[in-house]
């Protein structure tokens, strides 16, 4: 379901728009239902090298700076926007992944806000993928998703696995006591929160068999913010070392990828800058993810999210 590691998406020559690409999705979160000179080998850098006085955008500070003037989006309302077509208001039919890759960004979000954490690896060193997601903290976050989910990591004993949690959110278990783990109509609830944001507006479209709501772009500098962000994350801020990225900017680059939406950031690039761009993201795609994930400030959760989309 969710084996994204055997290669990025090629670059599509006809760009609609309204930036295609993202969408689609099984189960209840299907379209219908939710629509809504370049060295690239990583060196070993230590995380604080380049963390002067004055604000580096790729360091990765201990705690989450969460200061931002502009508005503030989730991880997950980040890959939706660059996924929904911007005229249009809904995302691709074709999309399977962005169902799986959604959740995803549920849980590294519940990792950035400090309300889940790994189990440790113990004296046999479990993997990333076999060690169980542990709710550290219950305390709301005031976003109905993340606390809806929240609320059944509470409920589970004994704890799960992040690929599991991935799964059992996304509603594509066989286990059919896992069903009411499913978070539904995520899109569409998304789509409502950017609304309420100013980012986009809510419109009625006729499709012929049946009337369908879509939410149109409306706050194109927040899509343009959101494109240049990892554009420059890649190619003008690219530092080299995973450690010193902006941890938030890693984890929406390597999850637009799962979720097959990374291209539409992309698109507008000239096919140089295309190339190395994609060649970086393979650089993250193929690190060594339990390495990674044992490193001083590194936050073992999006790591084991990254590993279940890749690995």
């Amino acid at each position: 379901m969710m084996n994204r590691g055997d290669g990025l998406v090629q670059r599509r020559r006809v760009v609609n728009s309204g930036g295609s690409g993202a969408g689609g999705g099984s189960g209840q979160d299907g379209p219908n239902a939710d629509l809504v000179g370049h060295n690239d080998k990583l060196s070993g850098q230590s995380p604080d090298t380049d963390c002067l006085s004055q604000k580096d955008l790729n360091c990765n500070p201990t705690i989450d700076d969460d200061s931002d003037k502009e508005t503030r989006l989730t991880l997950m309302e980040e890959v939706l926007l660059l996924g929904l077509k911007d005229k249009e208001g809904y995302t691709s039919f074709w999309n399977d992944c962005i169902s799986s890759g959604l959740r995803g960004c549920i849980l590294a979000e519940l990792a950035f806000r400090g309300r889940v954490e790994l189990e440790k690896a113990g004296m046999r060193k479990k993997s990333l993928l076999a060690r169980k997601l542990l709710l550290k903290s219950d305390a709301p976050t005031g976003d109905v998703l993340l606390d809806e989910a929240l609320k059944h990591l509470k409920d589970t004993d004994p704890p799960e696995t992040v690929q599991s949690w991935i799964e059992y959110l996304s509603g594509e278990t066989w286990n059919p006591l896992k069903l009411r783990y499913q978070l539904k109509n995520v899109r569409e609830r998304l789509a409502k929160n950017l609304v309420e944001k100013g980012v986009l507006t809510t419109e009625k479209q006729n499709f012929l068999l049946f009337d369908m709501t879509t939410h149109p772009l409306t706050d194109n500098l927040a899509k343009s913010r959101l494109v240049k962000k990892i554009q420059e994350a890649v190619l003008g801020r690219w530092v080299n070392d995973a450690a010193r990225m902006d941890r938030r900017t890693l984890a929406l680059v390597i999850l637009a990828h799962a979720a097959d939406v990374l291209e539409n950031a992309f698109a507008p690039l000239s096919d140089d800058d295309y190339e190395v761009a994609m060649r970086r993201v393979r650089t993250l795609l193929d690190l060594d993810f339990e390495t990674e994930s044992a490193k001083r400030n590194a936050n073992p959760v999006l790591w084991a999210v990254f590993a279940a989309f890749t690995k």
